[in-house]
C-alpha cells in the first residue's frame, strides 16, 4: 500500500497542537514523543516501500498538475502537528524513490539503511564541523576516514576534507594548484602570474572542470578540452600536442584534470601516461574520480581502469556514488598535506582562535573557502564499520557483476537491443530497436531513428511509473539509453526487468 496521508493519525489532542507546544518551547516530552513517532512511522514505511518492487518508482505529474496536488503555501499562522505529519507523507507519496531496485537513473541510487540511520543522527545533532570545540567526534571520525582513503589511494601522508559535492571537490583542487604553483596569487590575485593560465580536460569530463575556469577568473576560453577516444578516454598525445601548442602561444599551462569514470560512458582516461606527460611539463593532475573511485576498493577491478592513481596531486572521490552512501558525500584528497589550510586560509580570529586549550589542528573551519560545513562524515564512517573495507569491496564486485550480466543479456536479444561499447563502470549505453528497425542494416540514419524513441519510451516509463533509466546524446551519436547499476538493492531479476520494460514500452514504435 502506498503512502497515504490520512493514515498516520495522531491522538486528538496532540493532532491540534501546533510546534509552539512542544519541545524546545514547552516541556511535552509525551506529546513531543507521539509527533516524533508518527514521523518515524511515515519514514518506514517509505523505506518499505521503496524496497517494494511492487510499487511505482515514481507517481509522475506535470508541474502545474502537481501544484494543484499539494498545499506549498507558508501561512502565517503556523498548522497543526496533524497537518505536518500529513505534509510529510504527502511528500514522500510524490517522491521519485531513488533506492528502488527499478531506479537506473543517477550515478547516485539506493538506499543503505546504515549511512541513512548516520543521516538522521546527523541532523539530530545538528552541528558545524568548522572546530573540534563544537564537533569532537565527528572531528575525530572525519581524521579516521579521510586518513584511510588516502592509504587506499596510494599515499601515505597528505590532506583531505569533505565538500558540497563533486564539482565543489574539482574547485578545491584547481584553487589548491593555483597557490602551490603561484602562491602569491591569493593576495595580489592576477598580477603575481607570469601569464595567461591555462587548464585542460577531456571533452567526456564533468562540466564542473569547466566551470572552475569560469569561477575561477580563467575564463571557459582557458580551459582547453582534449579530444578523447571512441571510449570515451583522453587521447594522451593530444594533451601533450595541446600543451606544446599553448606553451608556444604564451600561455601558461598549469592544471590537467584526468576523469576516473566519465559521467555518460562510465570511461577511464589513462592516468599514468598523463601523470608522465604532467611531470614531463611541470603541471599538476587531479584525478576526478567522483564517479569512478569507488572502485579503488576492488582489487578484480580497479586495475587497469585506476592504475597510477598515487601519482595525482588531488584526487576527487564521492562515497555517495559506487560506495552507496546516503548524498551528499564528498571528498578530496591531496597528496601534500597543508596545502588545503596555506589556500585558503583567512584566520578570523573571532572562529579561528590560536589561544584555544586543544591541539587548533583539529579546526577544520579554516581549510575551507565554506565557513559553515554540514556534517557529512557520520553516515560514511557507520557505514564503514557497518560493511568493513571487505564489505564495500565486495559490493564493487556484485555492482560490475551485475553490469557484465546486462551486457550479456543485451547481446542474447541482439534483435532488441544494440550495445554501443563495452562498459568500463556501471554505465551501460545502448538503443533498443523496435519492430520496425529490427534487421535493418545498422547505419547512422538507424541510429537516427532510434535516438528518437528514447524520449518517447522515457515518457512513456515515467506516466506508468514502472522504471527510470536516463537518456542522452553525446558528440557521436543521437540519444541513447545510459542505464547505471549503483544501488546494492538491484538484482539480475531487476536488470531483467528493466530490460524488459524497455521492450513493452517500445515494441510498437
Amino acid at each position: 500500500m502506498s503512502l497515504n496521508p490520512r493514515n498516520y493519525k495522531l491522538s486528538d489532542r496532540t493532532a491540534r497542537m501546533t510546534a509552539h507546544d512542544i519541545l524546545p518551547y514547552v516541556d511535552a516530552m509525551p506529546e513531543t514523543r507521539e509527533f516524533l513517532l508518527k514521523i518515524i512511522d511515515v519514514l518506514l514505511d517509505f523505506v518499505r516501500t521503496t524496497n517494494d518492487r511492487n510499487e511505482k518508482v515514481l507517481e509522475f505529474h506535470h508541474p502545474e498538475d502537481m501544484k494543484k496536488l499539494l498545499d506549498l503555501d507558508l501561512p502565517h499562522r503556523g498548522v497543526t502537528l496533524q497537518q505536518l505529519v500529513e505534509d510529510c507523507a504527502t511528500t514522500l507519496k510524490y517522491q521519485v524513490k531513488t533506492g528502488h531496485p527499478h531506479f537506473f537513473n543517477q550515478l547516485s541510487t539506493g538506499l543503505d539503511l546504515v549511512s541513512m540511520a548516520g543521516e538522521w543522527l546527523t541532523a539530530t545533532a545538528n552541528t558545524n564541523m568548522f572546530t573540534y570545540e563544537i564537533a569532537p567526534v565527528f572531528i575525530l571520525m572525519e581524521n579516521v576516514v579521510l586518513t584511510k582513503m588516502r592509504e587506499i589511494i596510494g599515499w601515505t601522508s597528505g590532506d583531505s576534507i569533505l565538500a558540497p559535492g563533486g564539482s565543489i571537490s574539482n574547485l578545491y583542487a584547481f584553487l589548491a594548484a593555483r597557490h602551490k604553483m603561484f602562491p602569491g596569487y591569493k593576495e595580489r590575485g592576477t598580477k603575481a602570474l607570469p601569464g595567461e593560465l591555462v587548464m585542460f580536460t577531456s571533452d567526456q569530463s564533468h562540466y564542473s572542470i569547466k566551470s572552475c575556469a569560469s569561477v575561477g577568473g580563467l575564463g571557459t576560453d582557458n580551459c582547453v578540452m582534449v579530444p578523447s577516444d571512441e571510449h570515451g578516454r583522453m587521447i594522451p598525445r593530444e594533451l601533450e600536442r595541446l600543451i606544446v601548442e599553448r606553451k608556444q602561444k604564451g600561455y601558461v599551462p598549469f592544471f590537467v584534470n584526468a576523469t576516473a569514470g566519465t559521467t555518460v560512458l562510465g570511461a577511464f582516461d589513462p592516468i599514468i601516461e598523463i601523470a608522465d606527460i604532467c611531470k614531463k611539463y611541470g603541471l599538476w593532475l587531479h584525478v576526478d574520480a567522483a564517479w569512478g573511485g569507488g572502485l579503488m576498493l576492488s582489487k578484480k577491478y580497479r586495475h587497469p581502469r585506476l592504475t597510477g592513481i598515487e601519482r595525482a596531486d588531488s584526487v576527487t572521490w564521492n562515497p555517495h556514488k559506487l560506495m552507496g552512501a546516503i548524498f551528499q558525500c564528498s571528498t578530496i584528497h591531496f597528496k601534500e598535506d597543508g596545502l588545503l589550510i596555506s589556500c585558503n586560509q583567512m584566520s578570523a580570529e573571532y572562529l579561528f582562535m590560536t589561544d584555544k586549550q586543544y591541539d587548533i589542528s583539529y579546526d577544520t573551519g579554516d581549510k575551507v573557502i565554506q565557513c559553515g560545513r554540514h556534517n557529512d562524515i557520520f553516515k560514511l564512517w557507520l557505514q564503514w564499520r557497518a560493511k568493513g573495507t571487505e564489505g564495500f569491496e565486495r559490493q564493487q564486485d556484485r555492482l560490475m557483476d551485475l553490469v557484465q550480466y546486462q551486457v550479456r543479456r543485451i547481446k542474447e536479444q541482439s534483435n532488441l537491443f544494440h550495445l554501443i561499447m563495452e562498459p568500463e563502470c556501471v554505465n551501460v549505453s545502448f538503443w533498443y530497436i523496435p519492430k520496425r528497425l529490427r534487421g535493418v542494416p545498422h547505419d547512422a540514419s538507424k541510429e537516427k531513428e532510434l535516438g528518437k524513441i528514447c524520449p518517447i519510451i522515457k515518457s512513456r516509463m515515467m506516466q506508468k511509473g514502472s522504471l527510470m533509466v536516463g537518456y542522452q546524446p553525446d558528440d557521436r551519436r543521437p540519444n541513447f539509453f545510459r542505464s547505471i547499476i549503483s544501488s546494492a538493492a538491484v538484482t539480475e531479476k531487476d536488470v531483467d526487468f528493466m530490460l524488459d520494460e524497455i521492450h513493452r514500452l517500445g515494441d510498437d514504435l
